[in-house]
């Protein structure tokens, strides 16, 4: 009777939390489900090409490719893919090439062209944007986002944005805004290496803040943009809360959790100096090297868990790729807990602060590449924390580099937020 009465409680209460799941999907609507509810009114009648890949889909997981190409009111003319690809497969920094799908030329914009071409808009009246982003800088989906906006605002074609979540939530803004001088596909608008946007208040603040490339007359471009909203999102939602299934964005962005790794460890990856999982199940959740002490690892640890929202074990891994590959690396295993307060890219900084006390030597020229510090300075956006950190500055100034300009970007932003909850 005992064991009866507890199964029943216990089947009640996943059928609750199933249904509560559900509710909380279903009060998400994304811009491309708000596109569809109105029976595509904002491109009737014209030729569309759409910016997207696999992880453009519908609520309830339908590809927007595939949504468009079925439709009568308008017509799908050409997709036009950025880095990784269409299914989000291609190892990043490897060229994508142009494709056929779903019925129509599938165009790569990360290989000979990072812009498209008048070819590939010549018989397009509209652009259509659904890509998914993961709220980091440095990650090119928002780079091919720009181009496209500045083509479309040189051939005089508008741009529709259909709006997504930002998966760190609209709440967390950590590290430094971009220096204007090194702006560069990695680093493509001057905001923090966490912003805290999702990819339509992104597009309306680089559009209306003069961030565009400027015509001939000395004038930044602005775009002919639009955007369609979600429905439900609030600022405060980490992905979980959105009751929406995560699709891989790329290959090694397969789960929310190396989002979070990514915002930490990414520009530490840059250097080269340690292995931060990549080539492994769980990238950008590692973080070690072969010749690590346990001492160390407990060292980089403490430093680890400065910041909230941050948890780590000490480990041992080997990556089949990537640094360190094929070899047992000793250091940590990072997760992260859903806390409004975490700093993912201050976690990085208190990291690899920690890692240059325990190993100064990783950090002379010597050890480093010209083409790794090159990068570095690129994906941070700071020729001063590159210089802070590599020429031995205190922990105080790398630090204070690495938070210049986010106070002045909080109040800039501000009037661009589609979301103010």
């Amino acid at each position: 009777m005992t064991i009866l009465f507890f199964n029943k409680i216990h089947v009640l209460l996943i059928v609750f939390f199933a249904i509560a799941t559900f509710s909380k999907a279903a009060e998400i609507k994304l811009g491309v489900d708000n596109l569809i509810e109105s029976q595509f009114e904002q491109i009737k009648g014209k030729r569309v090409a759409l910016l997207t890949n696999s992880s453009g889909r519908t609520g309830n997981l339908e590809a927007t490719a595939e949504v468009f190409s079925r439709q009568k009111t308008f017509t799908l003319t050409s997709i036009l893919m950025p880095e990784h690809g269409y299914y989000s497969t291609i190892p990043a920094g490897q060229i994508v090439d142009s494709d056929s799908l779903f019925g129509v030329p599938a165009y790569s914009l990360y290989g000979k062209n990072r812009r498209p071409t008048w070819s590939m808009l010549k018989n397009v009246d509209i652009v259509v944007v659904d890509i998914q982003d993961i709220g980091i800088r440095s990650y090119t989906y928002i780079s091919t986002l720009i181009n496209v906006m500045d083509v479309c605002a040189e051939l005089n074609k508008p741009i529709l944005i259909l709006d997504r979540p930002n998966p760190l939530g609209g709440l967390m803004v950590d590290g430094n805004v971009t220096d204007t001088s090194i702006l560069s596909f990695v680093s493509i608008v001057p905001v923090p290496y966490i912003h805290g946007l999702t990819i339509a208040e992104l597009a309306q603040m680089a559009n209306e803040s003069g961030w565009l490339p400027k015509d001939k007359k000395g004038i930044p471009r602005r775009a002919l943009l639009n955007v369609i909203p979600m429905s439900g999102w609030k600022r405060s939602m980490e992905w979980e809360q959105t009751g929406l299934i995560w699709l891989p964005t790329s290959p090694n962005i397969p789960t929310v959790q190396s989002v979070r790794g990514a915002a930490t460890t990414g520009i530490i990856g840059e250097l080269s100096i340690v292995s931060i999982g990549i080539g492994t199940t769980l990238p950008f959740q590692y973080f070690g090297l072969p010749s690590l002490k346990s001492s160390e690892s407990i060292s980089l640890l403490t430093a680890l868990r400065d910041t909230e929202g941050i948890e780590g074990v000490i480990t041992k891994f080997r990556a089949t790729s990537g640094k360190y590959a094929q070899e047992d690396c000793n250091g940590l295993f990072i997760s992260f807990v859903q806390n409004g307060n975490y700093k993912p890219y201050t976690a990085g900084i208190n990291l690899i602060l920690m890692l240059r006390k325990l190993r100064p030597e990783l950090f002379i020229s010597q050890s480093i590449g010209s083409a790794q510090q090159a990068m570095f300075r690129k994906v941070t956006g700071s020729i001063t924390l590159s210089k802070e950190l590599l020429n031995f500055g205190t922990d105080e100034q790398v630090r204070a580099a690495s938070e210049v300009g986010i106070t002045d970007f909080l109040q800039q932003r501000e009037k661009f937020l589609l979301y103010k909850e």
